[in-house]
Parts: C-alpha cells; sequence; structure tokens
C-alpha cells in the first residue's frame, strides 16, 4: 500500500525548509567564515634615515663628477672641497639607508615581508628578532634578490667615485707639463685645516631629494622606482657583508610598517654598524697626512684622487660585498657599460 504525504503536509513541510534555509543563509551572510585581514601599514622609512641616504647619493654623485682637467690652484682647492667634504660615520649610516632603498625595489623580498604586515603580533615579533639579529632578514625569501641590487648597484655608483680617483690620481702626473702645478700651494696649513673642518662637519640634504627617496621608498617594488635608483643585478647568495646585511634588515622594518619616525631610533641601530666609519677615518688620516707633506699643486692632486676619492670608494665597497658577490651581482649589461668598484686597493707613488 503506497503512502502519500497530505497536501497541507507538503505546504507546511515546505514553508519550514524555505524558512530555515533563508535564516541560515542570512547568518552566513551576517558572518562570514573568514574575518578580513587588518590594514597594513604602509611601507616607510624615517626621516631620519630618507635624509642619510640622500647625503650619501649627493656625495657620491658630486664626488663622481669632479673633472681631472685641473686648470689652476683654485680648481684644485675647489675639487678638495668636495671630495673632503663628509664625515665618515655619517656617509656610512647614508649608505646603509641608500642600499635599504635599493633592497625595496626587489619584488619577492617585498612580498615576503608585507604578508607579515597584516598582522600585528607576528609583524612586532618579527621586527623585534630582526633588531635583535640583523642577520635574520638576510635568511628569507627574496633576500638574495635584494642583496643582489644591493651590490650591482651601489658599487657601481661607487665604481664611478672610484674611476674618478683613478682619473684624477693619473692628472697628478700629466698636469706637471704646466707651470702653476710646480708651484707652491698657498698657505698649506689653512688648507689642511680646512680639510679637517669639512670632515667634522655634517651634510644637509636637500628637501627635494629627502621628498624623492620618500616617494621611492613608498613605491617599494614598483618597476618606475627601481629606474629611478638605477637598481640592478643578478641574485647573490651570503653571508653578507656589514653593510647588505644592515641594510636588508633596515628595508625589512620598513616593508613591515615598522621603519617609520615612530620607530626612528630602532632604525638608527641598524643605520650604526659596529665600526662605523673606521675605513673612512683611516683614509681621512691619510689624507691629512699627504697634505701636510704636499708642497706643490700637483701633489694636492694626487692626494686628492689616491686618499678623498679612491680610498673612500674602496671602504665602501669593502662593506659592500667580496669580490665574487659582486661579479656574480653585476649583469652582463652593466658590467659592461657601468664603472664597477673593485675592492683592491690601488696603488701609486708621488
Amino acid at each position: 500500500m503506497t503512502m502519500t504525504t497530505p497536501r497541507c503536509l507538503k505546504i507546511f513541510l515546505s514553508g519550514w525548509i524555505v524558512s530555515i534555509s533563508v535564516a541560515i543563509g542570512g547568518a552566513w551572510a551576517a558572518e562570514p567564515l573568514y574575518a578580513p585581514l587588518p590594514p597594513a601599514p604602509p611601507i616607510a622609512l624615517s626621516t631620519s634615515a630618507l635624509e642619510a641616504a640622500t647625503i650619501f647619493r649627493a656625495y657620491a654623485h658630486k664626488a663622481a663628477d669632479i673633472s681631472p682637467k685641473f686648470s689652476s690652484g683654485v680648481s684644485v682647492e675647489d675639487s678638495l672641497a668636495v671630495g673632503s667634504a663628509y664625515e665618515p660615520e655619517q656617509l656610512t649610516r647614508g649608505a646603509i639607508a641608500y642600499a635599504a632603498l635599493v633592497a625595496l625595489q626587489s619584488p619577492t623580498f617585498v612580498a615576503t615581508f608585507r604578508a607579515y604586515a597584516p598582522y600585528p603580533e607576528q609583524r612586532q615579533k618579527l621586527a623585534d628578532a630582526i633588531l635583535h639579529n640583523p642577520r635574520y632578514a638576510g635568511e628569507f625569501p627574496g633576500a638574495s634578490s635584494a642583496a643582489g641590487l644591493i651590490v650591482a648597484t651601489l658599487a657601481a655608483e661607487v665604481g664611478r667615485m672610484q674611476t674618478t680617483g683613478a682619473a684624477v690620481k693619473q692628472s697628478a702626473y700629466s698636469v706637471q707639463h704646466s707651470a702653476w702645478s710646480k708651484t707652491r700651494v698657498i698657505n698649506p696649513m689653512q688648507r689642511l685645516a680646512l680639510a679637517k673642518s669639512r670632515s667634522a662637519a655634517l651634510m644637509t640634504p636637500e628637501p627635494a631629494d629627502i621628498e624623492s627617496l620618500k616617494a621611492i621608498a613608498a613605491s617599494a617594488g614598483d618597476p618606475r622606482a627601481a629606474e629611478a635608483l638605477d637598481a640592478h643585478g643578478q641574485p647573490v647568495d651570503g653571508p653578507y657583508a656589514p653593510l647588505a646585511t644592515r641594510a636588508l634588515a633596515v628595508a625589512a622594518l620598513a616593508l613591515l610598517g615598522e621603519g617609520g619616525d615612530d620607530n626612528a631610533a630602532a632604525v638608527q641601530t641598524l643605520l650604526s654598524e659596529p665600526e662605523n666609519g673606521a675605513c673612512l677615518r683611516m683614509s681621512k688620516l691619510n689624507l691629512y697626512q699627504c697634505l701636510a707633506v704636499a708642497v706643490p699643486w700637483y701633489e694636492d692632486i694626487f692626494c686628492l684622487g689616491e686618499h678623498a676619492l679612491g680610498e673612500t670608494a674602496q671602504c665602501i665597497v669593502k662593506d659592500i660585498a667580496t669580490p665574487a658577490q659582486i661579479q656574480s651581482a653585476v649583469t652582463p649589461t652593466s658590467s659592461a657599460t657601468t664603472p664597477v668598484a673593485s675592492s683592491v686597493p690601488a696603488t701609486g707613488a708621488r
């Protein structure tokens, strides 16, 4: 015997099922399975870090633009004023900060640390770990790519300065056919005192240049930012030299949203490498000794090329990477068209 459901019961059951479905659907709509991610803090570098990066970039460009074609003692003095005008620790901080900006142009490095940025607890723990051990940032995915950009880009930047230094030093010999180059330096003690005072004075960045680098930091990973910095290079494996190590750490903090002005003191500790400026201070002492015994103008030219430019470039590149890492990072195109700093000390006699 076949049982049939009464029509009224069918209507009741259908209505009940519809009501339950609507209720369940409304509940799912009101409370989704997954809560949306909290907003990630913006990518940012502290003002002091941006100022330091600006100073390094400005000095490197001005030093590289010194002309080796001298025509008078005045032109030698003007070039010495440019070449000697940096304070060692400030320039080292600037090199680290500028390298951090370069590291921000690695898409993989950016994606790795931005993935942690929306989660306050994870973000803070990771930032604390990096501050405790700056090398930690170099162990994450994308670090080799970011390090390659640092090594190749800064080696090329410093390489231009080193090329200028070699050309200036060579001109110390070629200029000797001009009578003025063999005359005695005017007031040599005052000239030495000026070189020392310039070396102790902190450089002041241009506000427009700071804003330019601030925009580049905020656009991390954008190809246009990489183009503005002329950032290029192949991935490089660690361990990394002090400058690259600390630059990766600063860049990681910026990507986590922990590198801005609210955390400026912590960023400053990463910019202050333990042996901050030691090599540069020694190059300054060598410059002072050279100037102290120089008599004719062509010897001042030698001091400028050998110590103010050449040794300065060598000190910076030594803290960037090993010669093998530089060779690995430099792309065929950049190595063929852009001077790249060498870690082999220049030699020569006055």
